[in-house]
């Protein structure tokens, strides 16, 4: 069994699925409210540089206050420093449920994703 900590909001179904998902395969979880405590721009880098993938995936992409903001169009512009501090500037922008063991990382939930990230016989 592996403790993992999942960056989710309890509201919303993705999360849920997943946290579901995890807690059958036996993991211990630190659940952390990504609106009420989003990762700091130092947890942000560390966990992009982990999860192998560009900071864009980060995003909410279908979140209110991406839209609201017009993000689609202002992050080419910004470099990665400045996309990292505006994802650590407001949790709903965060793309949800963010998973870690402190080496691995994914983002989001597809379940054959997690089959091969969080199975625990790959553990």
């Amino acid at each position: 069994m592996s403790n993992l900590k999942v960056y989710q909001y309890a509201k919303c179904g993705t999360c849920r699925k997943a946290v579901k998902w995890l807690e059958a395969q036996g993991h211990e979880l630190e659940l952390i409210p990504i609106f009420d405590t989003p990762p700091s721009e130092v947890e942000l880098t560390e966990l992009i540089q982990k999860s192998g993938l560009e900071v864009k995936k980060f995003f909410n992409t279908s979140g209110e206050v991406y839209k609201e903001q017009q993000l689609k169009d202002k992050l080419p512009g910004l470099s990665t420093e400045e996309q990292i501090r505006l994802l650590a500037s407001n949790g709903r922008l965060i793309k949800r449920p963010i998973v870690t063991d402190g080496h691995k990382v994914t983002v989001g939930f597809k379940e054959d994703t997690y089959e091969q990230e969080w199975n625990n016989a790959n553990l």
